[in-house]
């Protein structure tokens, strides 16, 4: 648990006592295995009653916890920045050491044999990292729109779905999205353009939707009225609207492992596993018998 002191801070009573509920949420979401962002510490302040909604104290809350952090009162591992991260290449000791890396690595496409090709698609690339671990366990793809999806990358999508298809499978996306004008918009922009890409898809819209916000009580924010669609937003929905970063990990994990355990044909995924167990022990063997290979070529 890297507490590193940078710099020394003289903290007020009242600052402390954000500083110590911070490591307490933090703390909370390290046992159920969840890194937060600083908006998703945020929301978890806001839905508990102990900051206000607004910038100002969005803005207040991240100064205190770059000092905190900086101070060494605050694990650097428990934030991040889904947003900014280093691409490099990997790199190996030897031909054995990569044999056996891939061995950890390697997957067979176990949807192929089933009914249902599932596609998680989210909204804010910001939020990605929330579902990528579960979409990794569960072997599903998962898109961030980053808004509105650009022409090319809906076309794009069109043709990969259709494929699909065309194999008598199902393609399926589970859409997550905010609850406001252009969030709830996204939603029939996407049917809409793969209706007339490949035909139609069949598109579930997980979250965030009413029944959640009822469930959940995320904290509202006032609808955009500057938004072309906020007039027949507000005539349906209020002059409220919620953002999807305001549900919990856990809550949006939950909701992804539940719609793709629906679909999922469990002996038949059972028998790709077993499938796949055989395929990784081989390549184990081969990297632990790579010296008497490399000496009998």
């Amino acid at each position: 648990m890297p507490m590193i002191q940078y710099k020394s801070f003289r903290f007020s009573a009242e600052t402390k006592a954000v500083i110590d509920q911070a490591n307490a949420i933090f703390a909370e979401y390290q046992t159920a295995g969840f890194v937060l962002t600083l908006r998703q510490l945020y929301y978890q302040f806001v839905s508990r009653d102990l900051l206000a909604n607004n910038l100002q104290s969005y803005k207040r809350l991240g100064s205190i916890i770059n000092d905190a952090r900086l101070d060494g009162l605050i694990d650097w591992e428990l934030m991040e920045d889904r947003t900014r991260n280093l691409k490099s290449q990997p790199c190996w000791e030897s031909p054995a050491s990569i044999i056996k890396a891939c061995s950890d690595q390697f997957r067979i496409d176990k949807w192929a044999t089933q009914e249902y090709r599932p596609e998680v698609w989210i909204e804010k690339d910001a939020l990605a990292g929330v579902f990528e671990r579960v979409c990794r366990e569960l072997q599903v793809p998962y898109f961030s729109c980053r808004g509105y999806t650009s022409q090319s990358e809906m076309w794009v999508a069109g043709q990969r779905l259709q494929a699909w298809s065309r194999q008598r499978q199902t393609p399926i996306i589970f859409h997550f999205g905010d609850h406001d004008p252009s969030g709830m918009d996204m939603t029939r922009d996407i049917i809409d353009r793969l209706q007339m890409f490949m035909g139609g898809i069949e598109l579930q819209r997980l979250a965030l939707n009413m029944p959640q916000v009822d469930e959940y009580t995320p904290p509202p924010n006032p609808a955009k009225i500057t938004d072309s669609r906020a007039a027949a937003y507000i005539k349906e929905f209020g002059n409220e609207s919620w953002e999807l970063d305001a549900l919990s990990p856990e809550v949006l994990a939950g909701l992804v492992r539940d719609s793709i355990m629906e679909i999922r044909n469990e002996k038949k995924w059972a028998e790709a596993v077993e499938r796949e167990d055989e395929h990784r022990r081989l390549l184990v063997q081969v990297s632990q018998q790579w010296q008497k290979i490399t000496e009998s070529l």
